[in-house]
């Protein structure tokens, strides 16, 4: 309770906007909490972060919002990763790599492999990713998914994104693509993904990485601690040929000129068809549902308000340290909270409060990243060339995940 007291508790979170516009120009402080009033700081040209209380059902929680004006021609957002879709890294590790001056996690992903023992998780991502107008992976089937349950009619394949034009939106990625074969066309069900839907073909190039795609064949569409599927097959294709074929999924890295085809049950039948030799072209696009605009970044979550309305069924009842990302201004901004996990304040706040407080932001429309111990917001100092963590992460040090949200200044 001391140190709750330590804070002036912000009843609404809209004050927090107005302290960003008059103390833009304050020093950046470290790690919060931090006794005083709610502070704010210039980043960068047209990036701004503040720090400030929010009352929530369980309790005063403690925030951290970055403010992007992407509206400023210097400043831009990208997606972090650690060089591969199967891979994890710390949020600072990959900001200071990239040269990015903020960041904040990203997607859910493959943290464990509880439910398919002698399985190694993957660390991918749930959701399709999209990094420098490249498309890294597609999505997940709905059941093949971790993280708490979406709101009704939300999949796997909804997005948060920005587009060359500069403005973000949220929007649904949607696999289309094809391998043509000697013995036919065959539908793609998958690039890069964790876990294929039944009886599909999926696509794994270099971007995966070195992990084992032992787990993509793992769990149905429904449900993700079903058996691994007996019915499997591999074909390994260089440049346009069938150059090998197994059984089962193997591992290790992909050659550039390399595509590796895993199918299961009626997909594996079909690469059973294949030969050393034979001729295969592979195709693959992300569909977007909504904007066509191709986008520049991409990445997966959760909606929790759209055209300045909650969502419905979101979850009321369950506190949680959050990361949450806003869009204001048609597009033009971007408002990137984190909820700190120090323990006086890890009682958090619910998805529904989540929706809540980006709304009272200036936020028309909001989307839910990854929580808990993933939540990790990072940021430079003036002058400095690393950033530093700004938040408390629930576990006491940053939790390497897949993805995040980079800030870039460009000269």
């Amino acid at each position: 309770m001391r140190q709750r007291r330590r804070f002036r508790t912000v009843r609404s979170a809209v004050s927090a906007v107005a302290v960003i516009g008059t103390l833009a120009g304050a020093a950046l402080t470290g790690a919060a909490p931090a006794s005083g009033a709610p502070r704010a700081a210039q980043i960068a040209p047209g990036v701004l972060y503040a720090q400030f209380d929010i009352t929530a059902a369980k309790g005063v929680t403690h925030a951290h919002l970055l403010s992007v004006d992407l509206a400023n021609a210097r400043v831009r957002v990208n997606l972090l990763h650690p060089g591969a879709v199967a891979a994890r890294a710390a949020v600072s590790t990959m900001t200071d790599a990239q040269g990015a001056v903020a960041g904040v996690n990203g997607d859910f992903f493959n943290i464990n492999e509880t439910q398919h023992p002698g399985v190694p998780a993957t660390g991918a991502s749930v959701g399709p990713t999209i990094a420098s107008g490249m498309v890294l992976k597609a999505a997940v089937p709905g059941g093949q998914r971790f993280g708490p349950s979406m709101p009704p009619g939300v999949t796997t394949g909804a997005v948060l994104g920005v587009g060359v034009d500069r403005r973000a939106r949220l929007d649904d990625l949607t696999l289309s693509g094809s391998v043509r074969t000697p013995a036919g066309r065959f539908a793609l069900g998958g690039l890069n993904q964790y876990a294929l839907p039944t009886g599909s073909i999926g696509a794994y190039t270099q971007v995966w990485g070195s992990v084992s795609r032992a787990r993509t064949v793992c769990g149905t569409d429904t449900d993700r601690a079903a058996p691994c599927s007996a019915d499997t097959y591999e074909v390994t294709v260089r440049r346009g040929k069938v150059v090998r074929m197994a059984d089962s999924p193997g591992l290790g890295a992909i050659a550039a000129d390399t595509t590796v085809l895993v199918g299961r049950e009626a997909g594996a039948q079909q690469l059973r068809k294949l030969y050393v030799g034979a001729k295969v072209k592979v195709k693959s696009r992300l569909v977007a549902a909504r904007s066509r605009v191709p986008y520049r970044f991409a990445l997966g979550g959760y909606p929790v308000l759209q055209d300045g309305r909650p969502l419905t069924g979101l979850d009321t009842n369950t506190s949680a340290v959050r990361t949450a990302v806003g869009i204001a201004n048609s597009g033009r901004k971007l408002l990137l909270l984190a909820v700190d996990g120090a323990p006086g304040y890890r009682s958090g706040l619910t998805i529904a409060e989540v929706a809540a407080t980006m709304r009272k932001l200036g936020s028309v429309d909001a989307f839910s990243l990854d929580g808990g111990g993933s939540t990790t917001f990072v940021a430079r100092a003036p002058g400095a060339s690393r950033v530093t963590v700004r938040n408390h992460p629930t576990g006491g040090a940053e939790r390497p995940v897949p993805n995040a949200i980079g800030v870039f200044l460009t000269s």
